[in-house]
Formats: structure tokens, sequence, C-alpha cells
């Protein structure tokens, strides 16, 4: 399965940023491989609707699941639609969330944990 994490500056041993929608980065990981790569959210710049944009950019990657602080509404009905499973953490790198990824130590969510957010 491949994973995406929200960064800020694309690092895999950086923390993660909390944001999901407009986050700088995606670190993506293949789970069995480890091979990891990263990409610029094209949805940042957004003047709406960031999360469902960032959601149709991780589908288009393949991504199973996703690892951020918080989605807001519009971006887990997104996720949900597109079959992308939802977790939260509130800090750690990549590689540090990798590693509770596969050992089922992360949190993972059914509804929105933030709030619709208005730039």
């Amino acid at each position: 399965m491949k994973i995406a994490i929200s960064s800020h500056d694309g690092k895999y041993d950086t923390e993660l940023n909390p944001r999901f929608g407009r986050c700088d980065f995606f670190v993506f990981i293949d789970t069995e491989t480890r091979a990891w790569e990263t990409k610029p959210n094209p949805a940042i710049g957004a003047s709406g609707g960031a999360g469902p944009q960032a959601v149709q950019f991780l589908a288009d990657n393949d991504v199973g699941a996703t690892i951020t602080g918080r989605y807001g509404p519009k971006a887990y009905t997104a996720l949900e639609t597109a079959g992308i499973r939802t977790f939260v953490a509130k800090e750690g790198t990549p590689e540090e969330l990798l590693e509770k990824f596969l050992a089922e130590e992360l949190e993972e969510v059914d509804s929105a944990t933030g709030k619709e957010m208005h730039h």
C-alpha cells in the first residue's frame, strides 16, 4: 500500500505538517518496499476546496491511506468517497509514522477532525 504523509518540506526526517489540504508537500511511502518520494501539494494555493483537490491528487497517485494532524469536513468526505483510509498523528517524522502505521499504533478516524478553513 502507498501512504501519504503531510509535510512542511518533503524531507523524510522532519515533523509532519498538521494541515492536510494546504500542506506544502506529501511524502509518499510504499509500505512494502519502504521506498519513498516527495511531491509538492498542488492544492496549496487553491482559492477554495484545497482539501478535495489534495484528495484528488492522492487518488491519482494510488494512495491507500493518509496521515496528517487534522481533516476538514470536505477533505474527509472526499477521502471517504475515494476509499482512502484516514489516520491522525500529533507529531512524528515520515519514518516514525511509517513504523507506527505498520505497528497499527495510529488512530484511524471515521469523521472530520478539524473545521472547514477559509483563506
